[in-house]
């Protein structure tokens, strides 16, 4: 059982354009993903505990997620977008780079709001979701990474990422509706 308040869910780069290659395969993947993380951030929201969006740019360099959620609205990504649509009291950063801590505001926003756990999930999970957690792990959080909640291009990279940030950054891996967010 975690400390209540101390665990945040992170989603990554679920607002996205798909625009790339291998891009429609992804939007596909990403599409199977978005219902459990939908139902993570209402189980989180029933528990008061902090939703943070960290999401690519797309060159707008605002941190404003209805302009960015708007240039990347398109038949692949509005299905994802209209359920996974930040909320008003969910936190939006972006970021430049595969790291959501890599010159982002993340460290300093989790430090303010006293987490010490993260559920890491999104896209891509072979890339911006294991440097996520690489980078949570060398900063000494605790990391779960529901393992149906996280995608990428290729099904055995994506095996490869929850091996690794099950063996080497000690992140619980289980499925979403094994999480007991109770008494986080």
């Amino acid at each position: 059982m975690l400390p209540k308040k101390k665990t945040a869910l992170l989603i990554i780069d679920m607002i996205n354009n798909f625009k790339f290659e291998n891009g429609t395969v992804l939007a596909e993947r990403a599409n199977d993903i978005a219902q459990p993380i939908y139902q993570l951030k209402k189980e989180m929201k029933k528990g008061e505990l902090p939703i943070v969006y960290i999401n690519d740019h797309y060159d707008l360099w605002q941190a404003n997620y209805e302009k960015i959620a708007q240039k990347c609205t398109n038949s692949l990504s509005q299905p994802i977008i209209d359920l996974l649509y930040p909320e008003n009291d969910d936190y939006f950063l972006i970021k430049p780079k595969h790291s959501a801590f890599y010159g982002t505001a993340l460290n300093t926003l989790l430090y303010s709001l006293g987490v010490q756990t993260l559920i890491i999930t999104g896209i891509a999970g072979n890339i911006c979701v294991l440097f996520t957690a690489n980078d949570a792990y060398m900063r000494e959080y605790s990391l779960i990474v529901p393992s149906d909640c996280i995608t990428s291009n290729d099904i055995k990279d994506n095996e490869y990422a929850l091996t690794m940030m099950k063996n080497v950054l000690k992140a619980s891996v289980t499925p979403s509706l094994q999480l007991n967010l109770n008494n986080m």
